[in-house]
């Protein structure tokens, strides 16, 4: 019972980044005049590769030889030993699944694996930083020393964390800081303490008063008034 429900979250949420056209975690304005690519020619050691998807961007750093090194949300290896397995490109609900469970790895694929079928972008995250890129070298070791198992959160230690730290020194998120400027709007928007309010009397009077519903409900639009 409890597998099937959690094919059903995972077919379900999967379902929703197919269908969906709003890039809620995508990078602000890309330039027309970036440059798109699928072919590792392209590339030079130590680069910021990107591949914008539907709900987000995912990031890595090119290491050489047709292999990216990139940080992935994956349940298989908190679960297997199994390296054969683990090696695998990463399913999307072997991602999900390490999303809910906040566990990721850093590892090594080849270019095709990275891009899944996208297209990448690349060195396009220099245009936002004031400051110049480490060595194309640098860049590429520090990336390489953190390949293997490490710690997951999808707003505070994620892909591009990881690649700004190789590349800059430093890890910035901008997909987190306009995930958490969108959240800040909602918030201040009074229009959501309506919402909340009406959803709460909906609930009233389907489910009946019970404290279980209603004090929530009543917490939830408190806190929407006094923070808008």
């Amino acid at each position: 019972m409890k597998s099937s429900l959690l094919d059903l979250l995972v077919l379900f949420l999967d379902k929703i980044s197919l269908v969906t056209n709003f890039k809620l975690f995508s990078m602000p304005e890309q330039a027309q005049g970036d440059s798109h690519y699928q072919d590792s020619s392209f590339f030079k050691r130590g680069d910021l590769l990107e591949v914008p998807r539907t709900l987000f961007v995912h990031f890595g750093i090119y290491l050489g030889n047709d292999k990216v090194a990139h940080l992935m949300p994956d349940i298989l290896p908190a679960i297997s030993d199994d390296q054969y397995l683990t090696g695998k490109v990463v399913t999307n609900k072997r991602l999900i699944l390490g999303v809910l469970a906040k566990v990721a790895s850093i590892r090594v694929d080849t270019v095709q694996d990275f891009a899944y079928g996208g297209s990448i972008i690349v060195n396009h995250m220099d245009k936002s930083f004031t400051t110049k890129p480490l060595s194309n070298e640098e860049v590429a070791q520090r990336a390489e020393k953190l390949v293997g198992a490490t710690s997951y959160s999808l707003l505070w230690d994620n892909c591009e964390h990881f690649v700004t730290y190789c590349r800059y020194g430093f890890p910035v998120s901008f997909q987190t800081d306009k995930f958490c400027e969108i959240v800040k709007r909602i918030i201040r928007d009074q229009r959501s303490v309506i919402i909340s309010a009406a959803s709460g009397l909906v609930l009233t009077f389907c489910l009946g008063l019970d404290p279980s519903t209603t004090l929530p409900c009543l917490l939830i639009t408190f806190t929407l008034w006094m923070a808008s």
